[in-house]
């Protein structure tokens, strides 16, 4: 199992705050440890829940940003076919969508969709190859 460095940080990082946690909950006075153990697994069960939790609530987000960007698509460039899809990796944003139009193969328009009223054309990939640095799709709003 190969984990994304950011992933190994994270969990690196947690571990550390847990330890330390029950380290200190462990040296505290015998009168107050019993509060100061349940207060370290309490926050470790809160930890947990949210890492738990993270990849369904992104997930959410995407899909409703997805419809989102959608239907800013179909107001800005109706009568037009196009593919929404994303780049897969921890290092990428969740919110920037890949747009590529069907008459316009092999550009793809980066959309940053921060909620409904906030679209952003927010930069393009052009084919390998192309000599034109300017799409038919390009947004002068980034």
């Amino acid at each position: 199992m190969d984990l994304h460095p950011i992933t190994v940080i994270e969990i690196m990082f947690t571990l550390t705050l847990i330890s330390a946690l029950y380290i200190v909950a462990i040296f505290v006075p015998k009168t107050k440890r019993k509060i100061g153990l349940y207060t370290a697994s309490v926050i470790t069960s809160l930890i947990l829940l949210f890492f738990i939790i993270r990849p369904f609530w992104i997930d959410y987000h995407v899909s409703v940003k997805k419809d989102q960007l959608t239907l800013y698509l179909e107001k800005q460039f109706p009568n037009e076919k196009w593919q929404i899809t994303q780049n897969i990796g921890r290092q990428y944003n969740p919110y920037i969508f890949l747009v590529e139009f069907h008459n316009e193969k092999g550009w793809k328009y980066h959309y940053f969709v921060k909620n409904a009223d906030h679209i952003k054309q927010h930069g393009l990939s052009m084919p390998d190859g192309s000599e034109k640095i300017e799409g038919k799709h390009k947004r002068n709003d980034w």
